[in-house]
């Protein structure tokens, strides 16, 4: 096979008669035309990140701590980028990564990225911030792969309910995500005052959920929300805001207004997300909640990863949220090395936060990674052009990918190791 060869050729060859690639190839490039058609509050909620932007930033630079090392006469004519995780076979070793609040980059969010899934048959991370509830996310996919991301509640009848609801669909593992108990110092949302969730955007998890929706009904019953009257001067804001929230509440926006079920739901959400006393013993608890595959997400610590292998986890994803929680944290692909060492392949090690190129892919795998989440790239492609960008973002990194095994003397992904790097 030539994933590389041909997308590459048909790019060419399209661009003899004045044709360009649905969205740009060059990382940067990508980035840039995305900026200039997002908002600023999409833009700013997308790439920013915690504090000084430190952390975002070392996870692109530090790729370049790893250089390749090409190996030459080593016949790669065929190349073969299959692989197998969870029992799930794959393309490529490469999944769309869980992003929230899809919304504020194309109104049909979730919708556009399924359909690029399915086209391209790499699986997705349905994420619990999702701007479109999973079964219709699952109706999009229809055999492609699906994984859930799992936030854990405060209420734990909306964690049991969630997990019934992933196993329903058809979901392959359940990605819990432990980095995101709280927010981080995300600066550049804080400066615009600007909280997509308190305005009714990436809740669609919870508002199509029956337990969550039981506690919002508990909540109007009992009058138990705070009512915070807005200043004369504030009330053009307020107004905007409830109405934002009665948009992207389900049913009739006249009824939403009415009701005040779309306020109680923001007010409700803000209460049960997220925890911040689970330990790792609570592991067991979400064992007894399902027999689906369970991946913990956030890991950047050897010592977390000998606890995850101690709690019979069976996957884990070194991730540090894409610099979104800790300012100034290690690299994600700095902390790689020394979690697959410690795992020391008893179980799958997956990696995101950083990834920008088929080339980045093919140094994590090489330092021992068997499968990257992909995640600010798709959500650029989605912004420019919907389902076709995805794909197209998808595309271009599985033909780098290709082309970079090739050159540097592999033919399948299980070639890959670290006598690639310099």
């Amino acid at each position: 096979m030539s994933i590389g060869r041909d997308l590459q050729s048909a790019i060419f060859r399209k661009g003899l008669f004045g044709h360009r690639p649905v969205v740009p190839t060059e990382p940067s490039a990508l980035a840039e035309a995305a900026h200039r058609v997002m908002s600023k509050e999409a833009w700013a909620y997308v790439a920013g990140g915690a504090g000084q932007q430190r952390t975002v930033e070392a996870n692109t630079a530090a790729f370049d701590h790893y250089r390749l090392v090409p190996r030459m006469l080593t016949n790669v004519e065929n190349r073969d980028l299959r692989t197998t995780l969870f029992g799930v076979d794959m393309p490529a070793p490469l999944m769309l990564g869980p992003v929230g609040v899809l919304e504020l980059a194309h109104p049909r969010a979730e919708h556009e990225v399924a359909a690029a899934a399915r086209a391209t048959g790499v699986p997705m991370v349905i994420s619990t911030q999702a701007s479109v509830p999973m079964e219709e996310v699952a109706d999009d996919l229809g055999d492609t792969p699906r994984l859930y991301q799992l936030y854990w509640s405060k209420d734990e009848s909306i964690v049991e309910s969630f997990v019934r609801r992933a196993e329903a669909i058809g979901s392959d593992a359940l990605v819990l995500t432990l980095d995101t108990h709280m927010l981080g110092w995300r600066t550049r949302d804080l400066d615009l005052g600007y909280l997509p969730f308190a305005r009714g955007l990436g809740i669609a998890q919870y508002t199509s959920d029956p337990a969550f929706r039981a506690v919002v009904e508990e909540r109007l019953s009992g009058n138990t929300g705070t009512s915070v009257r807005p200043g004369i001067r504030e009330i053009p804001a307020a107004l905007t805001a409830v109405a934002s929230m009665a948009q992207h509440h389900p049913g009739k926006l006249v009824d939403n207004l009415r009701s005040g079920q779309a306020r109680a739901a923001v007010e409700t959400f803000l209460d049960v997300f997220s925890r911040s006393d689970l330990i790792w013993d609570d592991l067991d608890r979400l064992r007894e909640m399902t027999d689906l595959p369970i991946v913990l997400k956030g890991l950047q610590a050897p010592e977390d990863a000998r606890r995850a292998l101690e709690h019979g986890v069976d996957g884990i994803i070194v991730s540090n949220h894409g610099g979104r929680q800790v300012d100034g944290a290690i690299a994600s692909i700095d902390a790689l090395p020394s979690i697959v060492d410690e795992v020391d392949g008893r179980i799958p090690v997956l990696f995101d936060s950083g990834i920008r190129s088929g080339a980045d892919i093919l140094k994590a795998l090489a330092l021992g990674a068997d499968a990257v989440l992909l995640g600010r790239p798709y959500v650029y492609g989605l912004a420019l052009a919907g389902a076709a960008g995805v794909q197209a973002v998808i595309e271009h990194m599985i033909a780098e990918l290709d082309l970079s095994l090739g050159l540097v003397g592999c033919r399948s992904v299980d070639e890959i190791g670290r006598e690639l790097l310099g």
